[in-house]
């Protein structure tokens, strides 16, 4: 591989012209593609084969008029007992005509015909039904219906409309902006130049605005929840960043080892750019393996996620060599940019920190391990109460409509009302419906937990009925996920009639415990396929396993440091969280999956070098010590990208984005700086010998990918033999 890679890049570089102008006609027709053929996103989670999912495609054939978007608007009164009297009646009536009149509105809800009032009476919920799925509601009708009750309000009147309708695409602002220019400082600090920092930058910008606008053109054709595209952002700026980085990194001190540049760049690629695509493609096997946990959401954000992070390696292979070939030896200082500087600098420095901390680490090996060992499992502890389940208006940031209506309906209701389930009762006839309704009734009514349950409404055939169910605790309480199991339990043997319970609570607690079902296995896929594909880089046994605990030991920890901070809210002030609760649902399983490549890609750049000296003929400790200087200082300004580049995503509002976030900028940071910077050059120091020790039955079977470059070495040197 490393030989084709060197051919790219030398003929990317000769054919430069032609390069940037492919991906500047690539990038072009997709953005055009994207204007033209962009889809709307979705805020549902739909989950094939669970009860909820089947009641609602059940309501969406037999009930269409129930199946779909809801809404609250929560009406709060000047005072007390206001709601009772002629002209607070006037008041709702109006609110609630002008609610039935909005576009896109099957009807709205008189609280008073169905008693949704307060006791004290100040309170009133009134419930709007759209026709279409939540995701499927226009901005103009989400705008209109924001509006609702405005001339209440100048009556003193609080109108504060919500519900599922209000669910919209989180909005990227100029927050993580800040993250890519703090991305820009660092490659400026890391280059010494601001030739090379700018041109990794616009390969970066370059991939990601190539895969965003492959990602919105495809949106038209295929359905992508509203954090698909913020997740492959994220991803294709970090990794697009990183990679370009490596490459340059490498070509630069080919440079400096007086190579020329089409040379340079060719060996950059072959070697460097070996690793980019070995990284590359575990982050998208890992990514495109969430199609296996067979969920609909969860595989469409791991595809364009994955989609992204392959563009982002096939710019840095390609588009990266061209562009260097344009900036010539600008890439150096300038006091190196002269071959003549370049001879008279002498021999390569060791003094610097890696070598250092190289030196220090090894020397205390053993305890550098058990301090390292005991922080991470210390850090991992709040891992064990760990709670998931899909993010509700409770979680939304202070101020926000969704906010303010789910804090009015406590505040007048009490939790319960803001998560509502939903009974569906279904049979073969009217009469077989109309028979099993009040037996349903009576058994979800004596259920512990449940406030109330509402009257039926039924189907215009009459064979399915729908009943609405109050609990009394909130949505993502554990009381209320136990009341759900309750109920299922209790209406199981009705006989002559389906029934099935949904909602957005009971979709969310199906969710959530099917996602937690697939997470071990999932992680013991992707544990799996790590010693698997290490043992092909680095044709050793103990490597692998290694590299592999030490991904479990970041997964540990990322997981309790982001359930103290999100779930527990502690220090939860200083990144904005109003409002700590469980973490969302499909964040640990996606975490596995990211920070599995991402560990990888720092464990091949640090442990490849190693072996490369190694093998060269360097005791096990020194290769150690020079892999780990060698790639200390771009390992580390990667680690900072990334750490900048995730980080940007923690200061946006929507709760569920700043999870993402906070979570992949620890999980780099912990797996970069703790373990593959400071625990694995500690292990590699006392496995000694034994850490490159692989059967010989084994070596013979696996194929030679040859990521370290040791073929494209063979082949450089008897083209030189040749005199070629």
């Amino acid at each position: 591989m490393a030989t084709l890679l060197y051919r790219l890049g030398r003929a990317s570089l000769r054919r430069r012209r032609l390069v940037a102008v492919v991906w500047l006609v690539v990038l072009v027709g997709l953005g055009a593609a994207a204007l033209t053929l962009k889809g709307p996103t979705a805020s549902n989670f739909s989950m094939p084969g669970t009860e909820s999912q089947r009641a609602i495609d059940l309501l969406a054939e037999r009930f269409p008029a129930a199946s779909g978007a809801t809404g609250t608007i929560a009406v709060k009164a000047p005072q007390a007992g206001q709601l009772g009297t002629p002209a607070g009646q006037a008041v709702v009536k109006q609110v609630t005509e002008e609610a039935a009149a909005l576009p896109g509105v099957v009807g709205a809800v008189d609280p008073y015909q169905v008693k949704a009032l307060s006791p004290d009476g100040r309170y009133a919920l009134i419930q709007v039904q759209f026709n279409g799925r939540a995701d499927e509601v226009t901005d103009a009708q989400r705008t209109a219906y924001e509006k609702v009750g405005a001339q209440a309000e100048a009556q003193g009147w609080q109108i504060a409309p919500g519900g599922e309708v209000l669910n919209a695409e989180p909005e990227v602002g100029s927050t993580e902006a800040l993250g890519v220019l703090v991305a820009a400082i660092v490659l400026i600090i890391t280059f010494g130049s601001l030739v090379a920092a700018g041109m990794t930058m616009l390969n970066a910008l370059t991939g990601v605005g190539v895969g965003m606008a492959g990602l919105y053109a495809l949106s038209g054709a295929v359905e992508l929840t509203s954090t698909a595209p913020i997740l492959a952002l994220m991803l294709g700026l970090a990794v697009g960043i990183d990679y370009s980085l490596f490459i340059t990194s490498r070509h630069r001190q080919n440079l400096r080892d007086g190579l020329s540049p089409e040379e340079a760049v060719g060996r950059a690629v072959g070697t460097a750019g070996s690793a980019v695509v070995f990284a590359g493609a575990t982050v998208v096997i890992a990514l495109a393996g969430l199609a296996v946990v067979n969920i609909p959401f969860l595989t469409v954000m791991g595809l364009a996620a994955a989609g992204t992070v392959t563009v982002a390696v096939l710019v840095a292979i390609t588009l990266a060599p061209a562009l260097l070939g344009f900036a010539g030896r600008k890439v150096l200082p300038r006091r190196l940019r002269n071959p003549e500087a370049v001879r008279s600098a002498g021999a390569e420095d060791r003094s610097g920190f890696g070598f250092r901390w190289a030196h220090w680490v090894t020397k205390l090996r053993i305890p550098v391990i058990l301090v390292g060992l005991l922080g991470l499992g210390l850090l991992a502890l709040p891992a064990q109460h760990m709670r998931l389940s899909l993010p509700d208006a409770a979680t939304a940031a202070e101020g926000t409509p969704a906010r303010v209506n789910n804090d009015l309906i406590q505040e007048g209701f009490g939790p319960g009302f803001t998560g509502r389930l939903a009974v569906v009762v279904t049979a073969d006839s009217p009469q077989a419906t109309q028979a099993a309704v009040p037996q349903v009734t009576a058994l979800v009514q004596k259920t512990p937990g449940v406030l109330a349950v509402a009257p039926p409404q039924l189907d215009p055939t009459g064979r399915t009925a729908l009943l609405g169910v109050i609990p009394k605790e909130g949505p993502t309480d554990e009381a209320t996920e136990t009341l759900v199991h309750d109920i299922r339990h209790q209406v199981g043997g009705i006989r002559n009639a389906d029934v099935l319970l949904t909602g957005a609570t009971a979709i969310g607690i199906d969710v959530s415990e099917k996602l937690s079902d697939a997470l071990p296995v999932y992680l013991l896929l992707v544990v799996g396929l790590s010693v698997l594909l290490l043992m092909l880089v680095f044709r050793s046994v103990l490597v692998p396993v290694k590299a592999a605990l030490g991904f479990l030991l970041t997964v540990a920890a990322t997981f309790g440091i982001t359930v103290a901070v999100f779930q527990q809210g502690h220090l939860a002030d200083l990144i904005g969280l109003d409002t700590p609760g469980p973490l969302v649902s499909f964040l640990p399983i996606l975490l596995v999956g990211i920070l599995f490549g991402l560990a990888m890609d720092y464990e091949v750049f640090l442990v490849s070098r190693m072996r490369e000296d190694f093998v060269h003929g360097d005791t096990a400790r020194q290769a150690t010590i020079n892999g780990m200087g060698h790639g200390a200082r771009v390992v580390t300004a990667a680690a900072l990208i990334m750490i900048s580049v995730f980080g940007g995503f923690v200061f946006l509002d929507d709760p569920v984005i700043k999870s993402m976030g906070f979570a992949l900028a620890i999980g780099v940071a912990i797996d970069a700086f703790v373990v593959r910077m400071t625990i694995v050059p500690a292990v590699m120091s006392l496995l000694d010998t034994a850490a490159w020790w692989i059967p010989r039955w084994l070596d013979r079977i696996l194929p030679n990918v040859d990521v370290e470059g040791e073929g494209l070495r063979t082949h450089l040197t008897e083209r030189e033999t040749a005199g070629v």
